[in-house]
């Protein structure tokens, strides 16, 4: 019987996300992770073990310094890129001169100057670059989209999103890198990524000008102290001060967690387990956006990384009517440090303690308002995560065709991730500057004509430490 041809797959940063991507390559018999590549060989071995689990063989260990060289010794013909943020291009590019196949955790990367370049890139290479948007392949966002381009609500003028990170999801991104914008962007870029290419992709329109105010008001030193929060210590780990702290993480309670960032400080020095109202932390954590886009929509953004519960609102207000989507995906946290996932996760791939629910209401106008029936998941991002990957790399059994919703629309591009990332740079830029941003003087040519538009009249106008996600 003859074997699947397998294409040869090499994961690049090897932390807690890319376990997914290591496991997802695994069990699909077309691929094969034939390399890993990150600064810290025990992070490699915690992934080599993966796949030993999976029955698959050990895959080669490699420095990121060696990249180029690695592409070419390991016969590579996709890559997986899951570094800090800010690191992305340091690998998209020479995938992309190779080749290679290449697919990206959002965001794409992390600055104006960086998105150029790999853009500039695809267009000399010839290549395409995938962006792992999993949110567009939860079902509930997929019938939003559905529901919006029937025309359930007529044209949509206007768009209102609120996303809420809790105490516990929120604070993680103040413990790590996350915390430095220089390596993540913020949260306008890191997080808000997400959201940004939803209602691109929802509305089928494209950003055309940002302005919003964001500021760093319940995190950080200053903060912690004048509401009473902080306690004084630099990192959970080995600290007395933090053992009653509700905001610190215990690396050691969990295997994973050990395994991946506190076994793994010998090799980059890298610390996990910071006081989030320690310092110096350089990204907000309020933000409020207004977006216009090529079509004439508006919508007012709020995100907000330090609720008591965490979920979303999105309200769409069209001519024809308005639709209500409300996900409640923590109802609340308890005031614990113990992280009891098998995967060491703090958030999205797995249930949350005090789950809520989903309400999608259509409210047309002259009429009662309909519920609309949704198939919801508390795990997995929403049920997104395993859509994403049949679409990405096949369905697990290949006898078995791919969830239908997996392939219902096409992965986001370079572009989608360019403009999901437009939104969040000119975000920040009113953040420091007090004034109105057009995209296209961020990214040149993505806030182009060449966008979907509607006649709307007078409206229609780096070094090898790069540590794992």
């Amino acid at each position: 019987m003859s074997r699947t041809p397998q294409r040869r797959a090499v994961v690049v940063g090897t932390g807690h996300r890319a376990q997914t991507f290591t496991r997802a390559l695994a069990e699909r018999p077309g691929h094969l992770v034939a390399a890993l590549c990150d600064p810290s060989p025990t992070r490699m071995a915690f992934h080599n073990r993966l796949l030993a689990d999976a029955g698959e063989p050990a895959a080669t260990e490699w420095e990121p310094g060696r990249f180029a060289d690695l592409l070419v010794k390991e016969d590579i013909d996709e890559v997986v890129v899951t570094t800090v943020d800010a690191e992305h291009d340091r690998y998209i590019v020479p995938a992309l001169e190779a080749g290679c196949r290449v697919v990206t955790e959002k965001p794409m990367t992390v600055d104006a100057e960086r998105c150029a370049r790999i853009l500039d890139t695809v267009r000399s290479s010839g290549n395409s670059l995938t962006v792992a948007f999993n949110y567009r392949f939860n079902p509930v966002h997929e019938k939003v989209r559905e529901l919006l381009a029937d025309g359930a609500i007529g044209e949509v003028l206007s768009v209102h999103f609120e996303w809420l990170l809790d105490v516990r999801h929120g604070a993680d991104y103040f413990r790590r890198w996350h915390r430095e914008k220089d390596r993540s962007g913020g949260l306008m870029v890191h997080k808000s990524s997400h959201h940004f290419d939803l209602v691109n992709w929802w509305l089928a329109d494209e950003p055309r000008d940002v302005f919003g105010y964001g500021r760093l008001g319940f995190y950080g030193r200053a903060a912690g102290e004048r509401h009473g929060l902080r306690r004084d210590y630099d990192r959970a780990h080995g600290s007395d001060r933090a053992a009653e702290d509700p905001f610190a993480l215990d690396l050691s309670a969990n295997d994973t967690l050990r395994a991946l960032y506190l076994d793994a400080e010998r090799d980059d020095g890298y610390v996990r387990d910071r006081n989030v109202f320690g310092g110096p932390v350089t990204i907000e954590d309020d933000m409020a956006v207004l977006v216009r886009y090529a079509g004439g929509a508006t919508m007012t953004y709020h995100l907000t990384a330090y609720s008591p519960w965490e979920g979303y609102r999105v309200m769409f207000n069209g001519s024809a009517g308005r639709l209500e989507l409300e996900v409640e995906e923590s109802r609340w946290q308890r005031p614990t440090t113990g992280i009891g996932s098998a995967g060491g996760a703090l958030h999205g791939d797995t249930a949350a303690e005090h789950p809520g629910g989903a309400r999608l209401t259509l409210r047309p106008l002259w009429r009662a308002p309909l519920d609309i029936p949704l198939v919801t998941a508390h795990e997995a991002h929403g049920g997104g995560d395993p859509r994403m990957l049949d679409a990405l790399f096949g369905p697990v059994d290949s006898a078995r065709p791919a969830d239908p919703g997996a392939v219902a629309h096409p992965t986001a591009t370079e572009r989608d991730g360019a403009l999901a990332l437009a939104v969040g740079l000119a975000a920040n830029r009113c953040f420091e500057t007090g004034l109105p941003v057009a995209v296209a003087e961020l990214v040149p040519g993505i806030g182009s004509d060449s966008g979907p538009r509607r006649d709307q009249g007078e409206e229609g106008e780096q070094g090898d430490q790069v540590q794992a996600r």
